[in-house]
């Protein structure tokens, strides 16, 4: 009875737990692997090993970086998204986010990860959902997908490939190191992301050909480093297309900072802008930088494979059909650098070109500033002259301090005023008898203001006055008329 009423309690709670609500990121266009959202838990995402839910794309490798980005729930149950310092970034609504920051989510989100390759769409694109586990758990990932198998599977071989180099010895033949030197120089195409490399593949392929250059006594079985070579090429060209994509949006993005410019001349965030502008510049010179230092690394593979031709030559192969076919293959692996060689020149004067209009937008962007700049000097010069001409007190040549207008509409500071009247009941300017002053609080305040735009020699000068005039005041009894007091 116990182990019936275990069971039927186990039932129930598979039940109500297939009937909870969770959430989900659903792939677009397609029904399966969907990413599930594990509440009270950071959910990782990217190509490496330690992440919760990993993605390996089959196109281009580079896409997704080892960590990706991390979803998180908040306390409230909203759920945020942060990019880890990716390559090709994450996107939500179209708009890509902050490294390093949490950025909130709502249902129905679109969330990108990557840039799509020219010619295709985002091949990472997921909706926030929220439904009925049982109604999405025949779409949700069940474990590693096939490329993420296959990387697993190549670090495998790798780890046996090493095991079975150690107790080599300097009598092993020249052909295996070739392959040894070939296999140092595989790099990937310039990118911020200097993990799993095309060439890592490349050495991986190599441990095969040199297990079965062990079992064979002809130097014929051997060319199999110019395949490699050339599969590293080609990686080299798909990577080359990704990163020409990514230099067209940056200067998409260019063209349209440079719109926003014209139309904001005093935009407050200009100072932001040109410093993002350098900073992508400083970016587009460095990738220029290792774009050179892999063209020189193919031409040193290059010369490479031209010793590998001569050292076959010479150690006279008997079987003319096998010598012809290899050279066929040097032949072609050569051809092949030559053309990434040539596609690499013209990448560099694509580059070169576009540090040199960043060059000039920045320069345009400094005048711009520097205008602006002085176009506010020469109005707070001119504010100052109106200050100096208009608003002075012509008894103290000193802007109005506490300014009284007498009956005569004629202004001055209550201080000095004051002062005259004690020796002369009449206005200082029109010689008209004082019958009357009022204190002008509109005048004062607009003087006020307009000080906070002057220089702060200025501003103390005005304080220093205010000052003595206020320590002044309590022993001149008062602001009164004297001649009405006597």
């Amino acid at each position: 009875m116990d182990q019936i009423e275990s069971s039927n309690f186990s039932t129930a709670e598979e039940d109500e737990s297939a009937k909870k609500l969770v959430w989900c990121l659903t792939r677009v266009g397609k029904d399966l692997d969907w990413l599930r959202l594990f509440e009270n838990t950071e959910v990782t995402i990217g190509r490496g090993l330690n992440v919760t839910h990993q993605l390996v794309s089959p196109s281009c490798p580079l896409m997704i970086s080892r960590m990706h980005c991390m979803f998180k729930q908040r306390d409230g149950g909203q759920w945020t998204v942060t990019d880890k310092k990716s390559l090709n970034g994450v996107w939500v609504n179209g708009e890509r986010i902050p490294v390093d920051k949490a950025h909130p989510l709502r249902l129905g989100d679109s969330i990108k990860l990557g840039v799509p390759i020219v010619g295709t769409k985002v091949e990472y694109e997921y909706i926030l959902v929220r439904q009925r586990l049982e109604d999405i758990k025949p779409y949700l990932v069940t474990g590693p997908s096939e490329g993420a198998c296959a990387t697993s599977r190549i670090k495998k071989t790798k780890r046996k490939f090493n095991s079975e180099l150690e107790p080599s010895t300097s009598s092993k033949s020249k052909l295996y190191r070739h392959s040894a030197t070939e296999k140092s120089q595989g790099q990937p195409c310039p990118t911020d992301e200097p993990r799993d490399r095309p060439g890592t593949r490349v050495r991986e392929e190599a441990g095969p050909s040199v297990r079965q250059h062990r079992r064979l006594d002809s130097p014929l079985e051997r060319p199999s480093s110019p395949s490699r070579n050339l599969s590293s090429l080609q990686m080299y060209s798909q990577n080359m297309l990704v990163l020409l994509e990514r230099m067209n949006f940056t200067q998409r993005r260019v063209e349209a900072l440079e719109g926003e410019g014209r139309r904001q001349r005093d935009d407050p965030h200009r100072e932001e802008q040109v410093r993002e502008l350098q900073s992508q510049l400083e970016m587009l010179r460095g990738q220029l930088h290792r774009m050179e230092l892999l063209e020189r690394s193919i031409s040193e593979t290059e010369n490479r494979l031209e010793v590998q031709k001569t050292q076959h030559e010479e150690e006279g192969l008997t079987k003319q059909l096998e010598e012809k076919g290899l050279k066929k293959q040097l032949e072609e692996a050569l051809q092949e650098q030559r053309k990434v060689i040539e596609e690499l020149a013209l990448s560099r004067q694509g580059f070169e070109d576009v540090l040199k209009a960043k060059d000039k937008e920045l320069e345009v962007t400094k005048e711009e500033k520097e205008r602006a700049r002085t176009q506010k000097e020469e109005v707070v010069t001119q504010m100052t002259e109106v200050l100096e001409n208009e608003l002075q007190c012509i008894i103290c040549s000193e802007l109005f301090i506490r300014a009284v207008t007498l009956n005569c509409a004629h202004s001055f500071c209550l201080h000095c005023i004051s002062e005259w009247r004690k020796r002369k009941n009449e206005c200082p300017i029109c010689r008209q008898a004082i019958l009357s002053q009022t204190r002008s609080l509109v005048l004062d305040n607009c003087i006020d203001r307009m000080v906070e735009q002057l220089s702060p020699d200025m501003k103390q000068r005005r304080l220093v006055l205010i000052t003595e005039r206020k320590g002044e005041s309590p022993a001149r009894g008062g602001d009164g008329d004297p001649r009405r007091r006597q």
